[in-house]
């Protein structure tokens, strides 16, 4: 009996059968309340475990916070260091660049502790307050210059949905209500 009888007699043997199984997991975390008091309760909990968490975020914020802080003071020392000997190399090769270029014959000049090389870069525009240079722009007639985003308005969709019936990608959905759930939560008034 050869590995194809089975199917011909309408069987599935059983890796064929572990690779058509789809595994399906539905998990429900659901503290579901029987009645109005329960919901009450329930509600009140929501709040105390609220604050808890925001309690917990606040004091990791703090403490990521603290740990900037430090680390940004030591990083600040070898920054000026790092500044202070890329400026002492850099005015070197400024001097020294015909000798270490070999009279120009190259760019790239290697050393044993690493690498130096002069290399060109392409042109840039850097801009200060677009939105000041687009309105002098547009006053010079220099439109050519300026770009303009196309993007689809939702809102004029929204308003006229017939015309846009049976167009790919584009989906309305519909108004829906959501609950929101909000507890109490008791504040102290300073007396003035």
């Amino acid at each position: 009996m050869n590995s194809e009888e089975p199917r011909k007699a309408g069987k599935i043997n059983s890796t064929e059968k572990e690779k058509t199984m789809v595994k399906t997991k539905v998990t429900v975390n659901r503290d579901i309340p029987r009645n109005r008091n329960e919901l009450n309760e329930k509600l009140a909990e929501l709040g105390r475990v609220n604050r808890v968490r925001d309690k917990i975020v606040i004091e990791m914020n703090e403490a990521i916070e603290r740990i900037k802080q430090r680390y940004s003071e030591e990083v600040k020392v070898h920054d000026e260091r790092i500044k202070s000997i890329a400026g002492g190399i850099e005015s070197y090769c400024e001097v020294h660049r015909e000798e270490l270029t070999d009279g120009g014959k190259t760019k790239t000049v290697v050393l044993p502790a690493g690498e130096i090389s002069w290399r060109k870069c392409p042109p840039s525009v850097r801009l200060t307050k677009p939105e000041v240079i687009i309105e002098l722009l547009k006053k010079k007639g220099l439109s050519r210059f300026i770009r303009i985003k196309e993007e689809i308005s939702k809102d004029l969709i929204l308003a006229d949905t017939a015309a846009v019936v049976g167009i790919k990608g584009i989906s309305i959905i519909s108004e829906k209500e959501e609950l929101t759930i909000q507890p109490n939560e008791e504040t102290l008034e300073s007396a003035a």
